[in-house]
């Protein structure tokens, strides 16, 4: 009788975890939330100088009277926004250091104070808005790549610095009215690539023993009294770009190395790269992490900007969620606790989707590879480009005239609530900032490719909005799309992607059940092998250092084995490996663990 209890219960287990693996996310109706999708969609600046690109990264993001200010390298000037959704360029006089990388600012008693890299000089105003910035210090005496500037709650200002592949990220405290240096330097953080998989400087961190990873990009956050050290690494034109964290009780150290790291990382997907950020807290409280997104064709500082949700756990341990990251989240009208408060359920219904274009470019060349030393590298330009969740590819028109199109067929009727469309400037001749930079087109759809509506309709519009991004008001039911452009500002009509988000009516797959995790002998390796589940487009690996802190993410398409190099040798993990398609995501009922030393 006992036996036959023991087996009623093991088999309703079994069934509730199927069953709760498998039940649907909640779908948010669009006419209730606001959503953006990463990259961010900036006007991001044509760079001056060299070949034609567009660059946007080592953002720093403040609230400042209600309202967000976003200072990014390269940008011609700087960000307003007052919901984190629509940004405006503000341009500022000659005090401000336009053309620099990496600027950093602080608030001290209501006014904001700005340095940048190399740069000898920190500028001030209480007016962002006006663009009217004045010197404070002219001969600023602590000169590093990627400054940080940091004030504690005691008042006590803080700057920590450093952008090298040999030297440390240093610390000093400064005087709050002179910026003086009122310490010496304190050496902070140095690479540790022996024992730090995320380290290596390689797309995917693949050991590469011969380059040393750059260690910059420093970042001061405190809370429940520790400070949370962060920094970026191993290099800023990999898809492996991440920023980890050190914790300390004092703000110039000693650090240790936090237990969950990298503590942003986005090395697969759309838009990959998490690194050289600003975590920032919104006007609710809730906490992001703005950070570096790579492309790095054109030229090795080709790059983009993503958002990320930052949550502190009951341990106090810091974590940006990075899982679906290039897909539509909300942004929160309140305080939020979770990832799952922030995700609509709109998932992706456009991967490798039939196309068919009105022509193509025969090929294109990029005057760059990914560290600047080939020239002219041709590239295939296929119209599968258009819906490979591959943002360093793109599809070009032969033209960049008005009667270029393409159409794309999404197999099914589907409840479609989002679209993105990412535009790739091929053959643009462009550098700087200029009015006419923007794009103009429409886009129409149809349920059954015969009778066609207008869907959203930008033949005048004139903002630059490079990753455009568009929430409908209201779902639409669709299978085909058609997307014609009318104006370009330079260059060939050209798509890095097309994206279509909402929800298809067929079952989410089943869940992932049997695994194996194979530590290679390095220990930074792990191989993850699974069987192909039916119906699933692809598979999203949650990782971490315990069974109930799986805080990384690694999302995969069409592979059933993954390789994943960005371990710590002197730590165990544990992996669970969720499935996912057009229907919604299926959280995997198996948790696997690979040991320590």
């Amino acid at each position: 009788m006992v036996k036959d209890i023991k087996i009623v219960i093991a088999v309703g287990l079994s069934f509730l975890m199927a069953n709760c693996a498998q039940q649907k996310q909640k779908l948010f109706d669009s006419a209730n939330v606001q959503t953006i999708c990463n990259p961010v969609n900036l006007s991001y600046m044509f760079q001056p100088q060299g070949p034609s690109y567009r660059e946007g990264a080592d953002p720093t993001v403040i609230l400042y009277h209600d309202e967000y200010y976003a200072f990014v390298s390269h940008s011609g000037g700087y960000f307003h926004s007052t919901d984190l959704i629509h940004w405006d360029l503000i341009v500022p006089n000659e005090n401000f250091p336009v053309g620099v990388f990496a600027p950093s600012t602080v608030i001290i008693n209501d006014t904001i104070y700005l340095v940048a890299s190399q740069v000898r000089q920190v500028v001030k105003t209480a007016d962002p808005k006006s663009g009217k910035w004045e010197i404070a210090n002219p001969d600023f005496k602590v000169i590093y790549s990627d400054p940080a500037f940091w004030l504690d709650d005691d008042g006590r200002l803080y700057y920590y610095g450093g952008c090298s592949n040999t030297r440390p990220i240093m610390g000093y405290e400064l005087d709050p009215k002179t910026f003086e240096p009122l310490s010496e330097g304190v050496s902070l953080v140095i690479a540790h690539k022996d024992q730090l998989g995320w380290e290596e400087k390689t797309d995917y961190n693949t050991p590469n023993l011969k380059i040393n990873p750059h260690i910059e990009g420093a970042w001061m956050n405190k809370y429940a009294g520790k400070y949370y050290l962060q920094y970026a690494n191993p290099g800023t034109e990999l898809k492996s770009y991440n920023d980890a964290v050190y914790v300390s009780d004092k703000p110039l150290g000693p650090f240790t190395l936090a237990q969950h790291n990298p503590f942003s990382y986005k090395p697969e997907g759309f838009a990959c790269g998490a690194g050289h950020g600003s975590t920032f807290q919104d006007k609710y409280g809730n906490y992001w992490h703005i950070a570096t997104v790579a492309i790095s064709i054109r030229h090795p500082f080709e790059r983009r900007l993503s958002l990320f949700p930052v949550f502190f756990d009951k341990d106090n341990e810091m974590y940006a969620y990075t899982g679906f990251g290039d897909y539509p989240f909300i942004v929160p009208d309140k305080k939020i606790n979770a990832p799952e408060d922030i995700f609509p359920g709109w998932m992706l219904l456009s991967y490798k989707k039939k196309v068919e274009v009105s022509s193509t470019l025969p090929e294109y060349k990029t005057p760059f590879d990914l560290y600047g030393d080939i020239w002219d590298r041709t590239q295939n330009n296929e119209a599968t480009n258009i819906n490979d969740e591959e943002i360093r590819t793109w599809w070009s028109a032969a033209t960049g005239k008005a009667n270029e199109w393409f159409t794309m067929d999404l197999g099914n009727v589907s409840d479609v609530y989002a679209l993105q469309i990412n535009f790739a400037d091929e053959s643009a001749q462009r550098f700087g900032r200029s009015d006419d930079i923007y794009y103009q087109y429409t886009i129409e759809s149809s349920p059954d490719g015969e009778v066609w509506r207008m869907l959203v309709d930008k033949s005048q519009n004139r903002i630059d909005a490079p990753h455009d991004y568009i929430q409908l008001q209201q779902p639409v039911k669709a299978q085909y799309f058609r997307v014609k452009n009318v104006y370009v500002h330079s260059g060939n009509f050209s798509v890095s992607d097309f994206r279509v988000f909402g929800k298809s009516d067929i079952e989410t797959p089943q869940a992932v059940s049997s695994f194996t995790a194979e530590r290679d002998a390095d220990r930074r390796t792990v191989k993850l092998t699974w069987k192909p589940v039916d119906g699933a487009t692809g598979y999203n690996i949650r990782y971490g250092s315990r069974k109930d802190k799986l805080y990384l993410n690694y999302m995969v398409y069409d592979k059933t084995e993954l390789s994943i190099h960005s371990l710590n040798t002197e730590q165990a993990y544990f992996f669970t490996i969720d499935a996912f398609n057009e229907g919604g995501i299926t959280k995997g009922s198996k948790c696997v663990k690979i040991g320590k030393p």
